[in-house]
Order: C-alpha cells, then sequence, then structure tokens
C-alpha cells in the first residue's frame, strides 16, 4: 500500500516537472549524456517516466483515467506549501485509488476467468468427437502422435520429456524445445492431467494432450496462463529416471 502511495507521488512529481519545464525543454536543442552523473540523472528521470508511461496506461485500460492536468496542479500547490488537502486526506484518497484498482481488476479477471472456463468446455466438447482423440474416465483428452516401445513409468518415476505447451488460441505459454533442453522432473509433482496422460505413454512416444483446467492449474491466474485455462501440450517421452538416478546427476 505505502508502495503504490509512494509511487502514485512521485508520478504526479513526474508530471508536474515536465509541465513546469517546457519551456527550457524547447530552448534545450540536444540533451548532453557525456558524463556519468549526466547519465545517471537522466536514467533516475527515463525509469521514473516509463513507470509513470505504464501505470497511467494499465489504470486508463481497466477504466481508471487520471487527470493529469489536477496532478500537476497538486505537486505545484504542495511545492508552494499551499496544498488544497492534507496529508491525512492525501493518504486517504491515494487509498482508495488502490483499493479502486484492486477491484476493478479482481472484476476483470472473474469475467476472463469465466470466458476461459465456456470456451474450455466448448473445445473439449467438440475435440472429443475428433478421429484418434481418446478421452479417459477424469476428462483428459490425448492423440498419439508417435508410438515407442519402451517401458511406461509409474507416478512415483522420474521422467525425462521434451514438449510444448499452448493456450486454446495457439499461444505458446512454456516450451522445452525453446530453450534447446528437455526437462527432467518427478511424475507426482507436477498438474494431474501431466501425471495422468505420461502413465499412458511408452518411452519413444509422442502424444498431444488437451488438459481440462481441474486437471491442470484450476482458478488460479498465473499471468501466461489465465484462470480456468484449458491446456494443450506436446509431449515426447524420452526416458525414465528413478530417483536415484535423478539425485546422482544434480
Amino acid at each position: 500500500m505505502k508502495k503504490t502511495i509512494k509511487l502514485s507521488l512521485i508520478a504526479a512529481s513526474v508530471l508536474a516537472l515536465t509541465a513546469c519545464n517546457q519551456e527550457a525543454k524547447k530552448e534545450q536543442a540536444e540533451v548532453k549524456l557525456d558524463t556519468v552523473a549526466q547519465q545517471q540523472a537522466y536514467g533516475i528521470g527515463a525509469s521514473v517516466g516509463n513507470f509513470l508511461n505504464k501505470d497511467l496506461a494499465d489504470k486508463k485500460e481497466i477504466g481508471i483515467e487520471l487527470d493529469q492536468g489536477l496532478l500537476i496542479r497538486g505537486f505545484e500547490d504542495a511545492l508552494a506549501g499551499n496544498a488544497k488537502i492534507d496529508e491525512e486526506k492525501i493518504r486517504e484518497v491515494l487509498t482508495a485509488l488502490d483499493t479502486s484498482v484492486r477491484t476493478k481488476q479482481e472484476e476483470l479477471a472473474k469475467v476472463e476467468a469465466e470466458k476461459s472456463k465456456a470456451e474450455g468446455e466448448k473445445y473439449l466438447a467438440e475435440n472429443a468427437t475428433k478421429e484418434g482423440v481418446t478421452v479417459t474416465e477424469s476428462g483428459l483428452q490425448y492423440e498419439v502422435i508417435t508410438l515407442g516401445d519402451g517401458e511406461t513409468p509409474a507416478a512415483t518415476d522420474v521422467v525425462k520429456v521434451h514438449y510444448k505447451g499452448t493456450l486454446l488460441d495457439g499461444t505458446e505459454f512454456d516450451s522445452s524445445y525453446s530453450r534447446n533442453e528437455p526437462t527432467t522432473f518427478p511424475l507426482n509433482r507436477v498438474i494431474s492431467g501431466w501425471t495422468e496422460g505420461l502413465q499412458l505413454m511408452p518411452v519413444g512416444s509422442k502424444y498431444k494432450f488437451t488438459i481440462p483446467a481441474d486437471l491442470a492449474y484450476g482458478d488460479r491466474d498465473l499471468g501466461k496462463i489465465p484462470a480456468n485455462s484449458t491446456l494443450i501440450f506436446e509431449v515426447e517421452l524420452l526416458e525414465i529416471q528413478n530417483e536415484t538416478e535423478e539425485a546422482d546427476a544434480e
């Protein structure tokens, strides 16, 4: 909360300084950044300016648009020792602003979560009817792209895989292929859709999994993965390791 208030005050200050120095900027044809001190001073201003630009844009995106003229006036009045509201009121209104922002964000997140849930249910229903798609009792859907001839892992095994994960719209949120490095993990420590699905795969296989939200991350919003997201993974099972081998490898 204190951080939000502090950043809001910094943002207001930057706007005011920008306005107060407009004439000076017109006369200053070139910014000199020859010395370290000059670069440091400019860097501070640029850093705060970048924050302010993003902060105001983020607020506008969720329906909160601040009057920049009043931001500037508030700074000027306070600098002159003639602020129209006292410190207690300032804290009150900025705390209320912070609460409004959180409320708006929560409302929008709820709408997006409901949208993701509906889209996932529709996609799963349609995908289940496609040739080659198998639906398990839990609701996991899978397709065999390449069938290997190795052993199948148990839930307690450690496995090495290559994979790519995407949202329903094709947005890639994670990929071991992009990192050019397979991933190794205990099979019972990942999302339940993976724990179940990889136990169906012989080593050397490549499967496509369509994982309902309740077998993935549920109603958690993970940024790249919105709440209630149905996820699509292409997974290659490269090998099965045991816990001792994995510990030695580390």
